[in-house]
């Protein structure tokens, strides 16, 4: 997946290492009081309840362990990842360009192994605070068995043995074949990580598992079609087309004797149908949000509101999910892409994640479910909270697209959405644009906003793409981009320096921002598990949800709304030359905002 290193820039992010703070800057709760030098080691292999590769024994998970030498039983934050053995370095798919549009050159994604670094705050951290950490292979990768299936049901269920095991309902053994108990553990845990490391938390908690107290995905999926599809489209993350289930899938198949997964494989492959890209039960399989009933454990949710990886859908449907089921949950949201909250504010985050392990795996009053709900970066380096979100005095607006004649633009494939989005002044070919009156006041609007659009299509291309932007002065706008330089900290497990690029706000210099965006194929109009053809030249009312977001107006800017076809960066790109009518008087953008003071 791009989702971590194109597959390229691996979220991993197991960040790097933290030297334990003085006690008397701690906040209320456990103590550096264990020496991090003296902590025990060891490896073990937990028997799963999947034969993921057919080979008639069960999968077996390669566990690494780093606990505090203390005859008490400890809590366990765990971490989960495919990534530890590095990645192989695999071709994307070549059918970007349907029908000849563009060379079809085959895509290839970067040495992905080179950009893999493994350091890691949790044990420097957490181990002299008198926790276990647990770091385990998903299946496939480094010394698990099994085969990776991106998301899949033996995936979700080997990392869920390795919580059994910790809670005494699994098996565990060691290099020799003898059998190991984790006496040592409370069976409290909890589970953590960023990008795919923070998807498994997310996958084990829907299996509704005794003893995962508490998770904390952070740019984690929810629904893997929707990293891989959107409304019945195939779409990719952004910048990486061509990448699919199978790339992924293939990319982090680091086990031994990797041969063994060859039909698996190709099965995923076949099954997750980049021709029509339905929703279907490979793509059920992989959605979390059908089990959310399931979940126990409460769920401190980061995002990025500029992941354009990883997008902010995967953590609004996740969130709404959880509130409608009444789940203990906190929410970050920051103004940052695909990344760690440790790179961003790191004191606040450790301060927060200390008191939230504390509060769910020691069961000691921190005082974090007494704050406010939400903590939103708002602007760079303006957070504010809120006791919900979103935001809980915000309100339904429906904002019209027109009341004029229908519009007409003709699809180019060849343009990017920013390209398109970026002069709302004079009229484009290629685009349909309304642009709201200047704003008297600051304006938020936060959740997930909903387009309505009449429209009729003619030509090859079926997608159409809905674009929210925020025009205004150039100066307004700041970016996100992180340097080269690095930052290192004390020495992670293996004893190297931790380092890590640092995060540092540029103003981006253009008059606009693509504040969220959404895609349809509008053959998939009723459903995305239904594909029904559209008449050329007829008139439909298509519905879609566009990414989740947080974001502030300022007072004096626009609320603008584009409409194209082929969204570049994300979409397959049929032939030039669509034509697509826009009926502005029955179209419209739904959204909540919130006036500013």
């Amino acid at each position: 997946m791009r989702l971590a290193a194109s597959i390229a820039v691996i979220a991993v992010l197991l960040m790097p290492s933290v030297a334990a703070a003085a006690p008397s800057t701690d906040p209320p709760g456990t103590q550096p009081v264990h020496d991090y030098a003296q902590a025990i080691r060891e490896q073990v292999w937990v028997q799963t309840g999947v034969d993921s590769d057919s080979d008639g024994k069960p999968d077996r998970v390669a566990v690494r362990i780093i606990r505090p030498a203390t005859t008490e039983r400890v809590p366990v934050i765990f971490q989960a990842s495919p990534y530890y053995a590095g990645l192989n370095d695999v071709p994307n798919h070549d059918d970007i360009d349907r029908g000849g549009a563009a060379s079809a050159a085959r895509a290839v994604t970067a040495d992905r192994a080179a950009e893999i670094y493994f350091g890691g705050y949790l044990d420097n951290y957490f181990v002299p605070r008198g926790y276990a950490v647990v770091f385990a292979d998903s299946l496939g990768t480094g010394g698990s068995d099994g085969c990776p299936t991106t998301g899949g049901r033996n995936e979700t269920l080997g990392m869920k043995a390795v919580v059994d095991w910790l809670n005494g309902r699994a098996k565990a053994f060691d290099a020799d074949g003898g059998q190991v108990r984790a006496g040592w553990s409370t069976g409290r845990t909890g589970m953590i990580g960023v990008s795919y490391n923070g998807t498994l938390p997310n996958a084990v908690a829907s299996t509704g598992v005794r003893g995962l107290e508490t998770i904390v995905p952070i740019a984690g999926i929810s629904s893997w079609y929707d990293y891989y599809r959107g409304n019945g489209g195939v779409v990719a993350p952004g910048g990486y087309q061509g990448e699919d289930a199978d790339v992924l899938a293939r990319a982090v198949l680091t086990r031994a004797n990797p041969e063994v997964c060859a039909g698996v494989m190709d099965d995923l492959e076949r099954e997750q149908d980049r021709e029509t890209g339905d929703y279907s039960a490979f793509w059920a399989e992989r959605d979390y949000t059908r089990d959310v009933d399931k979940v126990r454990a409460s769920v401190l949710l980061v995002h990025g509101l500029h992941d354009d990886n990883v997008r902010t859908l995967q953590a609004g449907q996740w969130w709404d999910a959880l509130a409608a089921r009444h789940v203990p949950r906190k929410i970050w949201l920051h103004q940052a892409g695909h990344t760690d909250p440790f790179n961003i504010r790191r004191d606040v985050w450790l301060s927060t994640l200390h008191r939230w392990f504390d509060y769910w795996l020691y069961r000691i009053d921190t005082g974090i479910m007494r704050e406010p709900m939400a903590d939103v970066e708002v602007a760079p380096n303006r957070w504010e909270t809120a006791r919900t979100w979103p935001i809980p005095d915000s309100r339904p607006v429906s904002l019209r697209l027109g009341d004029g004649p229908r519009q007409t633009f003709v699809d180019n494939p060849a343009r990017t959405a920013d390209d398109l989005a970026a002069d709302e002044t004079t009229a484009d070919s290629n685009r349909f644009s309304h642009v709201s009156a200047p704003l008297t006041h600051e304006t938020r609007v936060s959740g997930t906003p909903r387009i309505t659009v009449r429209a009729d299509l003619a030509g090859d291309s079926p997608y159409l793409t809905a674009l929210l932007v925020d025009y205004g002065p150039a100066e307004r706008f700041a970016g996100v981009r992180t340097l080269t330089v690095q930052d290192c900290v004390g020495p992670g497990i293996t004893g190297d320096p931790g380092c890590f690029n640092r995060r540092e706000y540029v103003t981006a210099g253009t008059p606009y921002e693509i504040v969220t965006r959404g895609w349809l194929d509008v053959r998939n109009r009723f459903s995305p598990a239904r594909t029904a053809p559209v008449k050329a030249g007829r008139a439909y009312t298509f519905r879609w949800e566009l990414q989740t977001t947080d974001h502030v107006f300022a007072a004096g800017h626009r609320i603008g709304v584009v409409i194209i076809s082929t969204d570049r960066d994300h979409t397959l790109r049929y032939p030039a030359g669509t034509t697509i009518g826009i009926h502005p008087a029955f179209s419209k953008l739904d959204l909540r905002l919130t006036p500013g003071r």
